[in-house]
This record gives structure tokens, C-alpha cells and sequence, in this order.
């Protein structure tokens, strides 16, 4: 029996009463967090709530030596992942592989970014086009392919939830504003119009937490603001609704002239 968990967005008090049921019945628990994790608490809480002992994994050991799928094969195991396990942070190979080999699988869900994003910052989830996500650049690595997916949506008038990249190995984060940059950098080097420093766009912080942080302006405000700890993502909108445009103006404290 494999458990696929979805810790949720935040802390480990995110999780669901299914989730910690499958904790207590599980013989063997593995949490992963190089897809992300978890910045508002630690798993001690969940070891004292459940009698579970839990062990960290690293990617190697799911992806290569398939640790979990292994053991469930003749024990009950319960694998957790920060939000929700087939979402952005995504583990369908492990449900593909382990129907395969004829374990049974049971997705338990949890919170995504992938929803939580636009509903904090008031936008209309069915408005969004393609998820993206904004890598760190590295040395002969830089690609263009997220601006290509938000102009693309821009396009189409949609909007585009931006997710940057993490690297827990490296207790790297991006920032919003990195994003910001990676993505002015990109209409620079391309000499488009699309994006601009005038453009706008919307930051969400810690979402999940009590104190989420939700803020839209200018790029070029904004990539001076400070939005304190991970994670972040970032949103740029397409064509606003006047609910949508009143929200941000509201919510996020946009420029009130984009009610007009």
C-alpha cells in the first residue's frame, strides 16, 4: 500500500485529518522536500501527533533507488510531499510505477500554489493560461522559455502564474524580485515590448501562513520592495476583469488606475 500525502502550503498543521489517518495506519513514512517545503514548522509535530517516525529522503532515493515504492510492495507506506503530491510539486511517476507493479495507491490531496496564488490575489482561476516556472540562471543557462509562456498567454489575454525556482540542496529560494529581473533581463535581450517595467504584475508570499503577503504595482516598484522570507511566486495579469482589477487594487494595494 502507498499513501501519496499532500502536506499543504505552509506548516505541517496544513495537513488533513486523511492525511494524519494515513500517518497512524502507515508502517514506513517518507517525506521529501527538494520540490519544496515547508517554511512555518518541522515534522516533529507530526511524529508526536502520530507515533509515526519519519524520514526525510533525498531525490536520488525516490527517483533512482524508488525507496518508497520498494518498501510497498509488502508494508504500508506513506510518502509526503509539500502541497499537494500531484500538483506542481508532482509524483505521478511514483503512482504510474506503483499501479504497475500492482500496489495499491491512495492520493490524499492538500493545498496548491496552483490555486491558493489567484484566489489570494483575487483573480479568476479559470482566467489562467499556462503555469511556468522561472529558473535560476546559471553559467550558458538562461532560458527565454518562460517569457515565452507568459507573452503567449498575454496574448490570449490570460493570466500566468509564475513559480520560481527552488534548490533546497543549495538553500536557495528565488526571490520575487529575481524573478522580476529574470524576466525584464529576457524582454531586454529580446528587444519585446511585452513585458516592461510598467507592466504589471502581483507577488504572493507565504501563502498558507496566517499573514500571507499579496502586493501589485509596476514591475519596476515592485523589483525594489523588500517581501520578506520564501517562498515566492509571482503572477502577471492578463485582461483584468473590473471584479479582478478592483481585488488587486484592494487586496494587493494596486495603482487604482487600472480600474479604468
Amino acid at each position: 500500500m502507498l499513501y501519496l500525502v499532500g502536506l499543504g502550503l505552509y506548516d505541517e498543521r496544513d495537513i488533513s485529518v486523511k492525511g494524519l489517518e494515513a500517518l497512524k495506519r502507515a508502517d514506513v513514512v517518507y517525506a521529501e522536500f527538494y520540490t519544496a517545503r515547508l517554511f512555518g514548522g518541522d515534522l516533529q509535530f507530526l511524529e508526536e501527533l502520530t507515533g509515526a517516525d519519519i524520514k526525510v529522503i533525498q531525490r536520488e532515493e525516490v527517483e533512482e533507488e524508488n525507496l518508497p515504492l520498494q518498501d510497498a510492495k509488502t508494508s504500508k507506506v506513506a510518502f509526503l510531499t509539500a502541497g499537494d503530491p500531484l500538483v506542481a510539486t508532482t509524483h505521478t511517476d511514483l503512482l504510474i510505477e506503483a499501479r504497475k507493479l500492482g500496489i495499491d495507491v491512495r492520493v490524499i490531496h492538500s493545498s496548491s500554489i496552483i490555486s491558493a496564488a489567484p484566489g489570494l490575489a483575487g483573480l479568476q482561476a479559470y482566467k489562467f493560461g499556462k503555469v511556468t516556472t522561472i529558473p535560476r540562471p546559471e553559467e550558458n543557462y538562461f532560458p527565454h522559455s518562460p517569457y515565452h509562456v507568459i507573452t503567449n498567454n498575454l496574448e490570449m489575454s490570460l493570466h500566468t502564474l509564475a513559480l520560481l525556482d527552488i534548490q533546497t540542496h543549495r538553500d536557495y529560494y528565488m526571490t520575487a524580485n529575481q524573478g522580476l529581473e529574470y524576466l525584464l533581463r529576457v524582454a531586454q535581450e529580446r528587444e519585446d515590448q511585452m513585458l516592461s517595467g510598467d507592466s504589471l504584475a502581483v507577488v504572493v508570499a507565504r501563502a498558507g501562513s496566517s499573514e500571507p503577503l499579496v502586493r501589485a504595482d509596476r514591475m519596476k516598484k515592485l523589483i525594489k520592495e523588500d517581501f520578506g522570507g520564501p517562498l515566492h511566486c509571482l503572477i502577471i495579469p492578463g485582461k483584468l476583469h473590473f471584479l479582478e482589477a478592483e481585488a488587486l487594487v484592494v487586496l494587493a494595494g494596486a495603482p487604482e488606475d487600472i480600474l479604468q
